[in-house]
């Protein structure tokens, strides 16, 4: 029963969200439906543990090592940041920012949203996968234009015109891939979209079909994943929509497309027997770390700094897929882990200092550590942990991803190396400045939500000093899974 009750439960709480949203203690609601989720995937994480992956609903959903993990990370971070959020928003309401209608509005779209993460990462079927990730452009659309200001809405507008165009090619790959099972399942109906009836007859599908269905799907579901150069919606999406919905597109929503494009590539890999897919993903991925690493040294807007940093790390987790074999894939479930629980603390950071400002420019953020330390500490050892600073979780995953492509692909190092230290330096240079600079900033009406800031940090620091065997087993039985 857990797999029903995790699926019902965010759908439950949109509903009654969309009737409760406005009133005071919606918050507290959005909490407790968010917790009761995370308590309903540690219950399934725990079972895929003790007894191995299983179908349910006629073969409808699957669960394994590696969608459980990103189940159970998606959970945590959507009930750590609805914790952030209640405060926050309170203080935007306060602000006159946001109104009764957009709070309800801003509550159940948060759970559809969450819904439709953890639909797109259990089922079984891709034209449910393609129907759920639709679902989420929908749910996360209305959440980005929440402040109705001429900037979100046009932020709303792109994320929407481009993340539909990518869909749109998602949806013709997921049909080629139809068609290339065709000759293997025959005229089955949805049960030619199985992935787990797809994964038994993969060396047998129609190669040149399914190759052309990859890149369909690559470019399809790497505009939701924000890989160059697809990837210009996301920074607006980031810096215009509230604080909460940054940190869980950054930390949600990308770690799911790129997991839709993992799935893809194991059956690609199992049917054409050459590295066509993994060299795909090596490529996209090389030019988002490029362009992610170059676009920062631009950015005035604090949200759009770490938009584009989300960019550079997503390249970096799909490199390393493309690298494949077991060092490379560990490396890379282990950076989406890192990054999701990281990126979304910088937001939760970053939002409260915008709060304090009154501003998202960088040169309008100074003294945070003087104002409020805990605040200014938070943002630094985000920023710093991010950057791959050692002992930080970070660092352990890009030195894996690094020295292994010394290994596989060894000309790609000093382009990772070289885009690395760039990003260091520019994330550095401004986040010093918003940290150690004069303080310029008032007091907020309420103390900063910042328990989730240093629970996520904590844990990053935890996976970059040790990381628990029973944790690193479940990566490993991930890792082997994708191949």
């Amino acid at each position: 029963m857990e797999l029903p009750i995790l699926l019902v439960l965010p759908l439950f709480g949109a509903l009654l969200l969309a009737v409760f949203g406005a009133w005071r203690r919606a918050g507290e609601i959005n909490v407790a439906v968010s917790l009761a989720t995370f308590v309903a995937s540690a219950l399934l994480t725990l079972r895929v543990i003790r007894s191995g992956p299983f179908t349910a609903l006629g073969e409808q959903f699957f669960v394994d090592p590696f969608n459980v993990f990103l189940v159970a990370l998606t959970a945590f971070v959507s009930f750590t940041t609805a914790l952030f959020s209640r405060p926050y928003m309170r203080i935007e309401a306060e602000h006159g920012r946001v109104n009764a209608r957009r709070l309800r509005l801003y509550h159940a779209m948060y759970q559809s949203f969450v819904f439709t993460m953890l639909l797109a990462l259990c089922t079984n079927n891709l034209g449910i996968l393609w129907v759920a990730m639709e679902g989420a452009t929908l749910a996360t659309v209305l959440l980005v234009s929440l402040y109705r200001t001429p900037a979100s809405l046009e932020a709303a507008w792109k994320y929407f015109i481009l993340c539909g165009v990518g869909i749109a090619q998602a949806l013709f790959g997921t049909i080629l891939l139809y068609l290339a099972a065709e000759k293997a399942l025959g005229a089955g109906g949805v049960q030619a979209l199985l992935w787990t009836h797809l994964d038994q007859v993969k060396s047998q599908l129609e190669p040149t079909v399914l190759g052309l269905a990859f890149v369909f799907l690559l470019v399809g579901y790497g505009t939701k994943a924000g890989l160059a150069p697809v990837h210009n919606w996301l920074p607006d999406a980031h810096a215009e929509g509230p604080t909460p919905i940054s940190a869980v597109l950054s930390g949600l929503l990308l770690n799911v497309a790129l997991y839709a494009i993992v799935r893809s590539k194991v059956l690609v890999e199992g049917a054409l027997h050459n590295s066509l897919a993994g060299h795909l993903l090596m490529g996209f991925g090389l030019v988002s770390v490029v362009v992610g690493a170059f676009s920062l040294w631009r950015q005035k807007d604090i949200k759009r700094l770490f938009a584009y940093s989300s960019i550079e790390h997503m390249g970096l987790a799909a490199f390393a897929f493309g690298l494949g074999g077991p060092v490379a894939n560990f490396a890379a479930l282990l950076h989406m882990t890192v990054h999701s629980l990281t990126k979304s603390s910088i937001f939760f950071a970053a939002g409260h200092a915008a709060q304090k400002a009154g501003s998202q420019w960088i040169d309008q953020i100074s003294g945070l550590l003087l104002r409020s330390p805990r605040l200014g500490w938070g943002l630094m050892l985000g920023s710093l942990a991010i950057l791959g600073m050692p002992p930080f979780g970070v660092f352990a995953s890009e030195f894996l991803i690094l020295t292994t492509a010394m290994k596989q692909s060894p000309w790609a190092t000093p382009i990772l190396l070289s885009a690395l230290g760039m990003a260091f330096a520019a994330i550095f240079l401004r986040v010093q400045g918003m940290v150690f600079g004069d303080s310029r900033l008032p007091r907020l009406p309420h103390p900063p939500a910042l328990l989730p800031v240093f629970v996520h940090l904590a844990l990053v620091l935890l996976l970059g000093l040790y990381i628990p065997p029973p944790l690193a087993e479940w990566y490993r039985l991930a890792a082997r899974f994708i191949g």
